[in-house]
């Protein structure tokens, strides 16, 4: 099966971080970053820009790659390499759209009961602008039943 190319963008201006509730499809009822999947003819970076934009109305003057991870499922479907970028800048108000609710955070106050399970584990190395790579194993209840993730510099 042939992994899904996604992208995931988080504002952080310290000590805030810009998460939005996810309001249907994949992860409906999850706090996460922003993104999705990457169109065919345009590149990571490209996908990610316009991802932000789709769904937040925000747009991105700065960012920076910091993670790669992989998700699959026990049963082998979903396969997915998702890009994870750290907006240090952007124009405009965090607007709620179709697909979600923008809500800034204190970095104290991140709902992780609330979001993906992984996202406890690579979350702070992102929030220390570390570079990092990993890989989530699923349980088809959305359980982790295995992963790995090192710092690293994916650049």
């Amino acid at each position: 099966m042939k992994k899904k190319i996604l992208t995931l963008c988080i504002i952080h201006q310290h000590p805030k971080i810009l998460l939005g509730m996810k309001k249907r499809g994949h992860g409906e009822g999850k706090w996460n970053g922003f993104g999705g999947k990457v169109e065919k003819g345009e590149t990571i970076k490209q996908g990610a820009i316009r991802e932000m934009k789709e769904e937040s109305g925000v747009e991105i003057r700065k960012m920076n790659k910091l993670g790669i991870l992989e998700f699959a499922y026990q049963d082998g479907s979903g396969n997915m390499e998702v890009h994870i970028f750290y907006v240090k800048e952007f124009r405009g108000s965090p607007t709620e759209s179709e697909e979600m609710k923008p809500k800034w955070f204190h970095i104290d106050e991140i709902p992780y009961n609330q979001m993906w399970p992984d996202d406890k584990y690579w979350l702070p190395m992102f929030l220390d602008e570390k570079s990092f790579k990993g890989k989530f194993i699923f349980s088809k209840f959305n359980e982790i039943v295995d992963y790995y993730i090192n710092e690293n510099n994916i650049n």
